[in-house]
């Protein structure tokens, strides 16, 4: 049996989400079982939701989150948005347990814990309980050093250049 990997992508700069996809991307051409959970993102249309369907049935979408916390329209109190992410942590405790899925990806979990919106406890509980054959890809910035400690790979995206300080919006396709 193949061990199953802890991978998690962080940092200012864009490319989490991105590269959690691409692994997903590789992983179905091999007829693996995907599932990504996404604690924040859920309230708007991203680009992803709609082409993860043609990757089904070996890959699966859970946009759980109640959109970004605290910017841009968020109207939602701060209980409404934990609740959602206890919810998003359910969902993510049995589908690494349901024995379906070879990855699980936990899509902007690092911001859940930053933001107080789930323990660090339940993230580090995760991951020391979960199946030895499931690897799990966590993304997000401010990733604790408790899960930089137990993962096998953690890659930190720098921003070097970012077309939204030159006064470009975010792009269809580019960036949702």
């Amino acid at each position: 049996m193949t061990k199953g990997l802890v991978i998690v992508y962080t940092g200012k700069g864009k490319g989490k989400t991105t590269a959690a996809l691409g692994i997903a991307l590789r992983a179905v051409g091999y007829n693996q079982k995907v599932c990504m959970i996404q604690f924040i993102k859920g309230s708007w249309h991203y680009g992803e939701m709609t082409s993860s369907k043609r990757l089904e049935p070996e890959f699966e979408l859970t946009a759980i989150g109640k959109g970004f916390v605290g910017i841009i329209d968020d109207k939602s109190p701060l209980d409404d948005h934990k609740k959602v992410a206890e919810e998003a942590l359910r969902i993510a405790r049995n589908k690494i347990n349901s024995k379906i899925y070879d990855i699980v990806i936990l899509d902007e979990i690092n911001y859940a814990v930053n933001l107080d919106l789930i323990n660090l406890e339940d993230i580090l509980e995760i991951i020391s309980n979960k199946p030895n054959d499931v690897s799990l890809v966590l993304t997000g910035n401010h990733v604790k050093n408790e899960v930089i400690e137990k993962a096998d790979l953690v890659t930190e995206m720098k921003e070097v250049k970012h077309p939204f300080k030159s006064g470009i919006k975010a792009k269809k396709g580019i960036d949702f």
